[in-house]
């Protein structure tokens, strides 16, 4: 199929990456104003990384808002935004894995917004004015330190929405590869699958002949299979650098420059961490594996091409790619079924059809001219 790509690629967010990236805070965030710190749960006081910070803001006027959780709900950003209006922030620094960037971004645009904050993640509202973003990075996964998307949960409704906020893109982001030593395992699993599953969102569609965004996809799909194969070197420093930097690059938006893309994995996946508050990265696992299967034909070149020149196969089928996708998977210790992550609830399938339904994802077209009916076959296979 012949594809004329257009495109205009623009991302202004630098980068400082290394282990003396913390040196560099004090030039990049701004003297003259108040800074909003933005973090977690704690876990950067207790590895050493908020000490990091606080040394190289000395001097600033700072304020802390901690709390912010995995999967960002707008119960507790809208405490933020509250706080940031009240103290007349003028910089939002957040220190965090791709969630707390999320809930920096929200928070830089509802901080300037008098209405209703929900209008902001809903799209009933599109900010043109945002305050200034620098992310300090401590878990690769989301590539949402150099990004302007973000993702919030209103809890109230068990509602999860992916957003999007050109003015609120970091202006910088340190990724420091020593924070990711004191990890757990399972976060590391996550943040492979996740920055995988990005990947293959713009790829794993149809051939255009673009041979860049093809090799570049295949270079950081590669890596990241890689880095799964040698994840008992996962606190050795060269392992920690590519995982940093692919799951960067998975989402920076050099990817799938001019190319189609395909986003229904994540928005059916985002149901189950809605429902079941399920990690994010294995909510990918769970859907993408029963998506594939249900739209081969249509991405069955694509598939055949993943198989080649990711997993090295030498019959690299579509079937056969699918396949090697679930033992990678595996080897991570991911889910490929819903009941795989401790949900059995008998009506389980039938409630996320309901909130993809309700949220108006059933039918979303794309070159595989997905449906109602195909999203709720889909559905079913990864969760009856």
């Amino acid at each position: 199929m012949s594809y004329l790509f257009e495109f205009s690629y623009h991302n202004p967010t630098q980068i400082v990456f290394g282990p003396n990236s913390f040196a560099r805070l004090g030039d990049l965030v701004p003297s003259d104003t108040k800074v909003l710190l933005l973090y977690g749960g704690g876990s950067i006081k207790r590895n050493g990384v908020y000490d990091q910070v606080t040394e190289a803001l000395a001097g600033r006027a700072v304020v802390e808002f901690a709390g912010v959780e995995p999967n960002p709900t707008l119960e507790t950003l809208t405490a933020a935004v509250d706080l940031a209006k009240v103290q007349k922030i003028g910089f939002i620094l957040g220190v965090g894995g791709g969630s707390v960037a999320d809930g920096a971004k929200y928070v830089a645009c509802a901080a300037l917004y008098d209405g209703d904050g929900w209008d902001i993640v809903s799209g009933r509202f599109h900010p043109r004015q945002a305050l200034p973003v620098g992310i300090v990075l401590t878990l690769p996964a989301t590539g949402s330190e150099s990004n302007v998307g973000a993702v919030v949960t209103r809890k109230s409704t068990l509602e999860k929405r992916v957003f999007y906020v050109p003015p609120a893109r970091p202006r910088f982001a340190i990724l420091n590869p020593e924070v990711m030593s004191s990890l757990p395992d399972r976060q590391l699993e996550n943040g492979i699958v996740d920055a995988f599953v990005h990947v293959c969102e713009q790829y794993l569609t149809y051939p255009v002949g673009a041979l860049v965004q093809d090799g570049y996809a295949e270079a950081v799909l590669t890596t990241l299979k890689t880095l799964a194969d040698t994840f008992e070197r996962r606190r050795e420093t060269t392992w920690q650098q590519n995982l940093m930097w692919a799951a960067n690059q998975a989402l920076c938006g050099i990817v799938g420059v001019g190319v189609p893309q395909d986003w229904i994995t994540h928005r059916i996946a985002v149901e189950l961490t809605a429902l079941w508050n399920i990690d994010h990265g294995r909510t990918l696992s769970i859907i993408q594996p029963a998506l594939l299967r249900e739209l081969i034909e249509p991405k069955r070149a694509k598939l055949e091409q993943m198989g080649s020149k990711v997993f090295g196969l030498d019959q690299p089928g579509a079937e056969a790619t699918i396949a090697a996708i679930e033992a990678f998977y595996r080897s991570l210790r991911m889910p490929t079924h819903l009941r795989e992550a401790g949900i059995v609830e008998a009506d389980a399938a039938d409630r996320v059809f309901a909130a993809v339904l309700a949220h108006g994802n059933a039918a979303l077209g794309t070159h595989a001219g997905v449906d109602a009916a195909t999203t709720e076959r889909i559905i079913r296979a990864a969760c009856s």
